[in-house]
């Protein structure tokens, strides 16, 4: 992923927050040799602790493909984006330029986290976890735990494997045309504002929220 100067997070809270409010990507897993990368939707649970980046606790079936590849590699991308729109070309223009001569362009939030995989087995460490991550999606609770010798799950649990994934390296990148001049920002901005489709109050907010500030 490219990220421009303009685009990068000046520090970890931007990225931490952002993903704070997120639990759902795509896990990308190192293909064998001469097949492609296995990639993995999935829901996590994302803890900022511990170590300097964080770790992300997952699940998944264990039938799933993916295993012999991450046995063989345990170095994985986790990918989340979201915050997405496509901005027309006319919005873009530069000042005192055709309309016509914008450039199309697309913003969005994007944070890839890096990370070492490890697999849990162990009845009793997988029933922990599960129940942390059903935790963090079902606060409310109403779902009896996840137990490896009673409860209405046990006869699950064998079925499914736990990804615990330390995150050793993180790229983030926020484009919302943080490097065009002002107004060319706050016509997209006002573009936005009228559109109110799918995005774009998100995209919107990134855009006004992150400007550098003027002297």
């Amino acid at each position: 992923m490219l990220v421009h100067p303009w685009d990068a997070v000046q520090d970890t809270d931007t990225w931490r927050d952002w993903l704070a409010r997120h639990d759902f990507g795509q896990l990308a897993v190192n293909g064998l040799p001469g097949e492609p990368p296995w990639v993995q939707p999935m829901h996590f649970r994302y803890d900022a602790e511990p170590g300097p980046y964080g770790r992300v606790l997952a699940h998944l079936a264990r039938p799933n493909p993916l295993w012999t590849a991450l046995e063989a590699d345990p170095t994985v991308l986790l990918s989340v984006v979201d915050d997405y729109v496509f901005v027309p070309g006319p919005w873009a223009a530069p000042e005192g330029a055709p309309a016509a001569h914008g450039t199309p362009t697309s913003f969005y939030a994007a944070v890839q986290l890096r990370c070492t995989a490890q697999v849990v087995d162990d009845p009793a460490e997988k029933a922990e976890l599960l129940n942390r991550q059903v935790a963090h999606f079902q606060p409310e609770g109403g779902t009896a735990p996840v137990a490896p010798d009673e409860g209405p799950f046990r006869r699950l649990l064998p079925g499914l494997r736990v990804l615990r994934l330390d995150v050793t390296d993180v790229r983030a990148k926020f484009k919302y045309a943080h490097h065009k001049p002002v107004p060319v920002q706050d016509r997209i901005a006002e573009g936005l504002a009228a559109r109110r489709g799918p995005g774009d109050e998100a995209a919107r907010a990134h855009q006004l929220g992150r400007r550098p500030p003027t002297s």
